[in-house]
């Protein structure tokens, strides 16, 4: 069982409960059971191979668990149709995966999907909400790593998610860019009120963004708590 580390937690936005996968003979994830409340930042760290992408991806359902669950507001993600699921727990990965064509029509691409067409109004908003005002015709070839980031951001942001997963959003960048990321990230979870886990190698961009942390060790989580305890800052 993994260590926890302070006060239980209010009402959780998002839970798991005994979460694992496994792929043949190999552990992925073993038995994780944490949670996470509205505006809280959960950054999960650990060795490369700890399993700490792949329990991201058993959270909305990018891969399945083998046993245990997930819980979205008290309710199980099975009995929530994976294109609601993935709307309301967005995912941003640690590449930017755009498709050809303007930024405006990657980050439309959501709402399209479901009937919804965003407006140029709102698209422009949500350019100036990552810093990218005037980027909207832009095509995405002609990006930036840290611009392209942003755009992914922003495209995950029009579905208007309870839940942000991101996976190592800043590896690849510049420290310029990696602090600007970050304090888009803090300041959309204030903002919206947002529940956010991400992946980072980086244990101080956890002291940085994160109230809690979780250690994973091949699979398991060993240690879950306030960032300022398990990571012991100051």
């Amino acid at each position: 069982m993994p260590t926890e580390i302070g006060s239980p937690d209010a009402a959780a936005a998002l839970e798991t409960r005994h979460l694992s996968r496994r792929a043949g003979e190999r552990v992925l994830v073993s038995d994780v059971s944490m949670q996470v409340s509205a505006g809280e930042i959960l950054a999960i760290v650990g060795p490369s191979g700890a399993g700490k992408s792949s329990f991201l991806r058993l959270l909305n359902r990018l891969d399945e668990p083998t046993s245990g669950t997930v819980l979205l507001n008290s309710r199980d993600f099975r009995s929530i149709a994976p294109r609601e699921l993935r709307r309301r727990i967005g995912m941003s990965m640690q590449t930017a995966y755009l498709f050809p064509g303007t930024v405006a029509a990657n980050i439309a691409f959501g709402p399209r999907q479901r009937g919804e067409i965003l407006s140029c109004a709102q698209v422009d908003s949500l350019l100036e909400r990552v810093g990218l005002p005037g980027f909207a015709a832009r095509d995405v070839s002609n990006l930036s790593g840290g611009e392209a980031q942003r755009v992914a951001l922003a495209r995950t942001l029009a579905n208007e998610p309870e839940v942000l997963l991101l996976d190592e959003p800043t590896s690849a960048l510049d420290e310029t860019s990696v602090r600007g990321i970050e304090d888009l990230i803090l300041t959309i979870v204030r903002e919206r009120q947002m529940t956010c886990v991400i992946v980072t190698h980086n244990r101080a961009q956890a002291i940085r963004l994160a109230d809690k942390t979780m250690v994973m060790e091949a699979g398991r989580s060993v240690t879950i708590g306030p960032t300022s305890e398990v990571l012991r800052v100051g």
